[in-house]
């Protein structure tokens, strides 16, 4: 199927519309294409860069597996834009993307960044497309990531009701940093930095809810949080 070029004001519009159905915010996708926070915010809202750049249309389009041609991509004279039907070419270009991108599974499981909620369980709620180059520069390995849903406003203004964060799991998680962690049975999110005699300062970024002091045996580590998305 032939797919026209979308004209500068659509491709914004599009990629907005992509942004806010998978519910990543233009700063998280700024990121992933190693670029500024706020670069792909100033193409949206004032159209600079007026194009996005061939490599990271490219990257887009297949984050959000679409045409690139819907995100602005102009033929070369005489050549048509064609999305994959079947055929080998397809199925090479399947291969090709599933080199490139790993999905990683979001958990049911609700990490409150407020007073608090019980785990229920880990159990898979659908998955998270992320660039393995990215994850790779990160030294992030996908075995070790889940992707779960923050609750509460605690730690704001960092994250946010909603947010959707990726989590390292892995063995050097336990560091100084924002943390999902689960204290006396309840499944948190907050920033851990280490105490006096064996112990976490486990703190809210958000001023309004008191920090504690807990020995390092009473708080379990269940990974660090190592990016965030949410809607804008």
């Amino acid at each position: 199927m032939i797919v026209p070029a979308a004209d500068d004001a659509d491709a914004r519009a599009r990629l907005l519309s992509l942004a806010r159905a998978r519910g990543v915010s233009l700063a998280a996708l700024s990121a992933m294409l190693d670029r500024n926070a706020a670069y792909l915010q100033q193409f949206v809202r004032k159209g600079s860069p007026r194009k996005l750049e061939e490599n990271d249309r490219r990257v887009l389009a297949m984050f959000f597996g679409v045409d690139e041609a819907e995100l602005g991509a102009r033929p070369a004279a005489g050549v048509a834009t064609v999305q994959p039907s079947g055929g080998m070419a397809s199925r090479t270009g399947n291969r090709m993307r599933a080199a490139e991108w790993i999905d990683i599974p979001r958990l049911a499981l609700g990490a409150s960044a407020g007073p608090g909620a019980l785990a229920d369980g880990e159990v898979e709620s659908g998955r998270l497309r992320f660039s393995q180059r990215w994850l790779r520069k990160l030294g992030l390995d996908p075995a070790h990531l889940s992707v779960i849903e923050v609750a509460g406003d605690s730690m704001e203004p960092n994250l946010h009701d909603g947010d959707e964060i990726l989590v390292d799991r892995s063995a050097r998680a336990g560091r100084d940093g924002v943390h999902v962690v689960r204290i006396d049975d309840v499944l948190l999110v907050k920033r851990l930095e280490q105490g006096p005699g064996g112990t976490w300062r486990v703190i809210s970024d958000n001023p309004a809810y008191p920090g504690s002091t807990r020995a390092h045996a009473e708080v379990e580590i269940i990974g660090r949080v190592v990016w965030k998305g949410g809607k804008v």
